[in-house]
């Protein structure tokens, strides 16, 4: 391991960051909040400590490959310093009390979850709520692949990078350089989020409101400058438009990239992009004719809400528009199984990936089918692509890990004191990307009266579930250390 390479692109990234908060000090002076100060401190922290590691690692190869090592390594430090030096602007408001607090928000915002400990939302100062909501824009196609579009130090090694840092069991390359599909799937990202600005300006949205809830829609992220989050404008309009966003930020960026070079139908050819959208379809009739009668009179209202629901939990964004605790059971097991199963792989959402779901019903058919059938021989493929034995074996692995961190993270909060029903949405919803869970951490609630150690170990179930277990897990792994 070098060490020296590895702190330098770290340092970088450390130097980006501090550049990114003078946005939020650009939106202190004009909105006079007086939190100029506090982002100040944090901008010299932040850069002083970025340009001390590239000092310290001045002699490096310039031309060095990156290898599997140093790219996990990059990437599991690289998010877990963003998020210690992204949490300074919050520690240094009056609205956090503790280091602890600052630091499950900004890991919070930068993994995209969504789950706050901030009590008195629209008292804050509106620079601090544009930070919550930009390092969510940040985070949500990854800090590491925008680092791949504009810092060309990185050159070919940083596909080891691209393959630690993208939410995907096989991480698509849409051009031969990597550099230019970095760029393009910013491009897509970020004409996306303009787009949904514009719509809900043309609804009546204020601008700065727009712009939050744009920032936090397109990276499924979830926070919002509201306290009752989109349920605060009652708006149907604003709504469908939120839900139209979020489930195009649930799927493959991709094949986002196909429509818009002609294939017009490169969403229906995409076997996951049809299991995706065909779930959410399924579990929104499913609910709407559940609470449809017992929670609302109107089946408009009822559709209305279970939409959004539904599509806010399967894409892991997190906004809310209704309590759906008060929802009969079978709504809310719907809507607990979907904080598991999650949105499109490639996309900026968080869970399991309905393309490893697919996979494993695939998977788990060939070995019935084998059983009656011994002498066969059959493949699990995807879009008629046979998937590689090592790629079955990844995500079959995967889907084990995520289960077994699932139940002793839940174990571990639960014993802290917490409820167990509080304990398994917490930990659903962190280890997912989410935000609100179940029990005392709903939709209504925040995790703000949670132990200092329980949000510890939720930031620690974010990081997991936003760089998908094995790039932070296999850290602790003894002989990943050895040569």
């Amino acid at each position: 391991m070098r060490w020296p390479f590895v702190s330098r692109i770290i340092g970088i990234l450390l130097v980006f960051m501090g550049m990114a908060m003078t946005a939020p000090l650009a939106c202190s002076f004009y909105f006079k909040d007086m939190a100029d100060g506090g982002i100040t401190k944090s901008i010299a922290i932040t850069m002083a400590a970025g340009l001390a590691l590239i000092i310290f690692s001045r002699k490096f190869e310039e031309d060095a490959y990156i290898n599997q090592k140093e790219g996990m390594t990059v990437v599991a430090l690289g998010w877990t310093a963003i998020g210690l030096f992204g949490a300074l602007p919050f520690y240094f408001s009056p609205e956090f009390i503790s280091f602890t607090d600052a630091f499950f928000e900004s890991v919070s915002g930068f993994t995209t979850t969504g789950s706050s400990v901030m009590i008195h939302i629209e008292g804050a100062a509106p620079s601090l709520l544009f930070w919550r909501s930009f390092i969510q824009w940040l985070g949500g196609m990854g800090i590491i692949v925008l680092s791949l579009a504009i810092l060309p130090f990185l050159g070919v090694g940083g596909i080891q990078l691209y393959k630690a840092e993208v939410p995907s069991p096989v991480p698509d390359k849409l051009t031969p350089r990597l550099s230019d599909s970095a760029k393009i799937l910013w491009m897509v990202y970020a004409g996306m989020t303009l787009i949904e600005i514009l719509f809900l300006l043309a609804g009546g949205m204020p601008l700065f409101e727009s712009v939050c809830h744009a920032l936090t829609t397109l990276p499924t992220g979830g926070f919002s400058p509201k306290n009752a989050s989109v349920a605060h404008y009652n708006s149907a309009y604003f709504e469908y438009v939120i839900v139209v966003f979020m489930l195009l930020a649930g799927i493959n960026f991709s094949l986002h990239y196909q429509m818009l070079r002609g294939k017009s139908l490169a969403f229906w050819k995409d076997t996951e992009c049809r299991f995706f959208l065909g779930l959410v379809l399924l579990c929104t009739l499913v609910i709407t004719w559940d609470i449809y009668g017992s929670v609302y009179d109107s089946l408009k209202d009822a559709f209305r809400y279970s939409l959004f629901q539904v599509a806010s939990i399967i894409t892991t964004t997190g906004f809310a528009t209704a309590d759906y605790e008060r929802f009969p059971g079978l709504s809310q097991a719907i809507l607990f199984a979907c904080m598991f199963i999650g949105a499109s792989a490639g996309s900026t959402g968080g869970g399991m990936k309905c393309a490893r779901i697919i996979v494993c019903f695939k998977y788990c058919y060939k070995e019935l089918f084998k059983l009656i059938h011994p002498r066969s021989i059959s493949h699990v493929k995807i879009n008629n692509t046979v998937i590689p034995d090592h790629v079955l074996r990844s995500i079959m692995g995967f889907l084990a890990l995520y289960m077994l961190l699932f139940f002793v993270s839940s174990i571990l909060l639960a014993g802290m004191g917490v409820d167990m029903l509080t304990a398994l949405g917490a930990v659903a919803s962190c280890i997912g990307n989410i935000g609100p869970g179940f029990g005392t951490v709903g939709p209504t609630e925040n995790f703000a009266h949670l132990p200092s150690f329980g949000k510890w170990l939720l930031a620690w179930c974010m990081l997991l579930g936003r760089l998908e277990i094995y790039t932070v897990i296999i850290l602790f792994v003894p002989e990943f250390w050895k040569k």
